[in-house]
């Protein structure tokens, strides 16, 4: 997936409330044009201070007024607004961001699709975290009219609970009732990736979890994401993140290393 650079102004803000200036106000109403593209602003405590109309419609609303003020647990059913809301502490403690995240997200009509997230922090002049602004992009097939065709959804999902077992591009295309030419050509288009880059950068994200939540055995967690040769998991983790998995969890307890983080997930 590619880069995503952090936008000037995230570095540039004195106090929260520079965020809703009359610029600001033009560039939610800018992204209220970009139907696929949910864009929000929150404070620390995780509260929407700014959205636009594509997030308000996908939750279902009609006003960005009903967005306002709130937490995400107000708006999104449990499993998705716990992911939400510990996405949101997980950059406000750490600092670090969130870009280009492959998970699903809920729709409209109790539906769940699939979406690229990103968060960045926003600090104040003294280099105090004050608050988030994301986006959260609907995925489509460029040049294709529609959402991600119902096969290659099934075959994500799969993915996302499935990734710990031996897969290969090949058993996901045929999951996806596609072509494996036909699959990497829409993997590709869609996120970026190949399947394989794909099916280990999942992986990889599971693992960052489990590193960060628990204090189960690096070699166990490997296992678990589908790693079946330690030093194996442990070049790949590095190479993506910028530090070993020891490393990594020491850092992310600690708050005290600045972790290269894999492109695509938190």
């Amino acid at each position: 997936m590619g880069a995503v650079h952090r936008p000037e102004f995230l570095s540039e803000v004195k106090s929260l409330p520079e965020l809703l200036t009359p610029a600001m106000s033009a560039l939610v109403d800018l992204f209220d044009h970009l139907p696929d593209v949910a864009f929000f602003i929150k404070d620390a405590d995780g509260r929407y201070l700014a959205v636009n109309q594509s997030l308000v419609d996908r939750v279902g609303l009609r006003q960005k007024g009903e967005l306002l003020g709130k937490r995400v647990r107000e708006i999104f059913p449990g499993a998705f607004a716990d992911r939400f809301a510990s996405q949101d502490a997980w950059v406000m403690r750490t600092g670090r961001d969130i870009r280009d995240r492959l998970e699903l997200h809920w729709y409209p009509r109790r539906k769940a699709g699939w979406c690229l997230t990103t968060k960045f922090p926003v600090r104040d002049a003294d280099g105090k975290i004050i608050g988030l602004v994301g986006t959260s992009r609907d995925l489509r097939a460029p040049g294709e009219a529609g959402k991600i065709p119902p096969g290659l959804s099934d075959a994500l999902e799969y993915l996302e609970s499935h990734f710990g077992e031996p897969l290969t591009p090949s058993d996901l295309a045929a999951r996806a009732r596609l072509s494996p030419v036909r699959f990497a050509r829409l993997i590709k288009r869609i996120f970026r990736l190949t399947p394989s880059h794909l099916i280990t950068q999942t992986r990889l994200s599971a693992a960052s979890r489990l590193l960060r939540e628990s204090d189960r055995p690096v070699a166990e967690i490997a296992l678990e994401c589908g790693f079946y040769d330690h030093s194996a998991f442990t070049r790949a983790f590095r190479s993506a993140m910028g530090a070993t998995p020891t490393e990594f969890r020491r850092g992310t307890s600690t708050g005290s290393v600045n972790l290269k983080m894999p492109l695509g997930y938190s």
